[in-house]
């Protein structure tokens, strides 16, 4: 196991049981813990700092803005 994935593990751990320990949702537990310790990994390595993540479009508006497609909600 890596240093990563333990870091994962662990913090998952920690957001399941602030969140009482539910049953059924430990994927959801290891996907937030994942996407918080790769996003301060990144942000130590590579310079980039929270502001510039705050501001940086969602992957999901990212791709529909290159592709041209947007939703369209009706009024």
């Amino acid at each position: 196991m890596t240093n990563l994935e333990e870091a994962i593990r662990e913090r998952a751990y920690h957001l399941w049981t602030a969140d009482g320990q539910p049953e059924g949702k430990a994927e959801l537990h290891w996907l937030k813990a994942q996407r918080e310790i790769l996003k301060t990994s990144m942000q130590g390595s590579s310079g980039i700092h929270a502001a510039d993540l705050a501001s940086a479009k969602p992957a999901k508006e990212a791709k529909a803005a290159r592709s041209g497609k947007r939703k369209v909600r009706a009024a």
